[in-house]
């Protein structure tokens, strides 16, 4: 039920749970603000998620806590919730969250884990980069030092010129310095303190002394308190928005979570429990929506960190937590002086940080369907919406696949009346269906047959009128699925329509048994002319001949 805990590797799980947490803070405010549910939001769910994904996961060096991606999809729904809903709009958005931490605990209940990340490499980048445009241009404005105007990325975007014509160079001065730190500070530096650390300080530091404290929007005071219960009335058509949101929100998270605890395997050489992690990132989201707190995922940069440092085990995770609890609470009251455009520079780096740049940069040397998958799935996910351009993307693609993989495999369809050299006979076999003198219709299927597929095989069947028996043979088909089961019923039917005889080679019972339902309604045996070996097929498909 729990998560692995190791004594052996203790001192090394609390150092990596130690530098997990430096790195989650600054994170965690950021994406708090960037979220509009306030930076008490994004401490809540650093902490409540990285506890019980930690204990209740499957993957025991992940760091789970309130990502870029989750962030961006929390702010549509924060949004567009207050918009329709101003005095219960937070809570129907924490509620949320808690709907999704359950959509999460099914998937993982139904062990759909191992399927999560059964997705194109192009679906997943293009909608990766694309939350990556959004969290950049949803923080133009607080960068330039205005507040973020409705309407997210569009409204970001009417708003633009106002936004440019209003800049406060004070805190545009703050956004700049931020990202000159956190893109060219030197990695000897980083490897000991945070680079979203050392920004966060030293920025808001200067800010205090260099210029006028009130004349720079900052976080505020932080009431940091033990967070009280969510329970937020709504009605049936609301229900109905916030369960959409719910599985694009649970989705994404787990598509987050999959993809960085198999990271996490890679560097660890270990192997996850996808069901189990899921249900522990589930648990988490749960009481992070019931306890006022931000929704997250396994977090690549936290994970990284954390292994790299020596993490092996739990206890890293719920050392980061307390190391996390005691920074805040010692640290409140001094939280509240970090300027809103230094938390709007670490966001536009971790937007910058989550394009899929490997890819945009070799996208002219990729074939043209998945580069226009890819850039599709982009631009879906920035101006549609993110579970449409998900379910587009995947469409396409597989669409795409398919007729590559029939095109391939039609070729495995070949109806022959003499004998060829490729089919897989021996002697005998050929002699016997030599002997028929062309009255035999050799129908022969091999490899993997699907619904794409039929058309090939509804091609041959123009040449069965010029034959007495028809064979098919199914013994090197690897799979055979609905329709190409389907499409062979239809060929038996046809055949015997037409006065002829058939016989059928099937290895597997499960594929005789398969071909039996189908025709069992139409009330026909097939016992008599399903056989499994080539050689008695062929003397049988002889023998009616006589």
């Amino acid at each position: 039920m729990f998560n692995y805990f190791s004594r052996k590797t203790l001192r090394n799980d609390i150092l990596g749970g130690i530098t997990a947490a430096i790195v989650s803070l600054p994170l965690a405010l950021t994406f708090g603000v960037a979220s509009g549910a306030g930076a008490e939001a994004g401490l809540y769910g650093a902490v409540i998620i990285g506890l019980f994904a930690a204990v209740f996961g499957g993957t025991p060096t992940l760091i789970s806590e309130p990502t870029g991606p989750m962030t961006v999809v929390m702010a549509a729904v924060v949004t567009g919730l207050l918009a329709n809903n101003p005095d219960n709009g937070l809570a129907m958005a924490f509620t949320v969250v808690m709907m999704a931490g359950l959509f999460q605990i099914a998937f993982g209940l139904l062990k759909l884990g191992k399927y999560i990340t059964l997705m194109p490499y192009s679906v997943v980048s293009g909608f990766m980069s694309g939350i990556g445009v959004i969290l950049i241009i949803i923080q133009l404005a607080p960068a330039l030092g205005q507040p973020a105007p409705p309407g997210g990325v569009l409204g970001t975007l009417q708003n633009l010129p106002d936004i440019l014509s209003n800049v406060q160079l004070a805190e545009i001065t703050l956004t700049l310095m931020t990202l000159v730190i956190l893109f060219l500070i030197p990695k000897k530096w980083t490897r000991k303190i945070p680079a979203q650390l050392i920004a966060l300080v030293g920025i808001s530091v200067f800010s205090v002394v260099w210029f006028d404290y009130d004349s720079i929007r900052r976080i505020g005071d932080i009431s940091m308190s033990l967070p009280t219960p969510v329970i937020p009335t709504f009605t049936l058509e609301q229900f109905r928005t916030m369960l959409v949101d719910a599985m694009v929100l649970g989705m994404l998270g787990c598509i987050d979570s999959m993809l960085t605890s198999v990271i996490s395997d890679n560097l660890t050489r270990t192997e996850h429990k996808s069901d189990k992690e899921l249900i522990g990132q589930g648990l988490g989201n749960l009481m992070s929506g019931f306890l006022g707190g931000l929704p997250g995922a396994g977090a690549t940069m936290g994970t990284v960190v954390n292994i790299q440092t020596g993490a092996r085990s739990a206890w890293s995770g719920v050392t980061r937590v307390i190391t996390l609890l005691v920074g805040i609470f010692g640290f409140a009251s001094l939280l509240g002086n970090i300027p809103l455009a230094v938390l709007a520079g670490i966001a536009v780096k971790v937007g910058v940080d989550i394009l899929d740049w490997s890819f945009i940069k070799r996208a002219h040397r990729v074939s043209i369907h998945t580069t226009f998958i890819m850039y599709s799935v982009l631009l879906l996910t920035v101006f549609v919406d993110l579970i449409v351009a998900v379910g587009i993307g995947v469409f396409i693609a597989n669409i795409i696949i398919i007729e590559k993989l029939s095109v391939t495999q039609a070729k495995n369809v070949r109806a022959i009346s003499d004998m060829d050299d490729q089919l897989p006979l021996n002697k005998e076999q050929k002699a016997l269906l030599n002997q028929a003198n062309g009255r035999i219709l050799y129908f022969y299927l091999s490899g993997p047959m699907i619904f794409g597929v039929s058309k090939a095989l509804a091609r041959e069947r123009s040449s069965i009128a010029d034959h007495d028996v028809v064979l098919i043979d199914l013994s090197d088909v690897s799979l055979l699925d609905d329709t190409m089961s389907l499409s062979i019923e239809n060929l038996i039917h046809e055949v015997r329509e037409m006065n002829k005889a058939v016989v059928v080679i099937v290895k597997t019972e499960a594929g005789k048994q398969q071909l039996l339902r189908l025709l069992e309604e139409h009330h026909e045996s097939l016992d008599d002319i399903l056989v499994k070996d080539r050689t008695h097929a062929l003397q049988l498909a002889t023998d009616m001949l006589q």
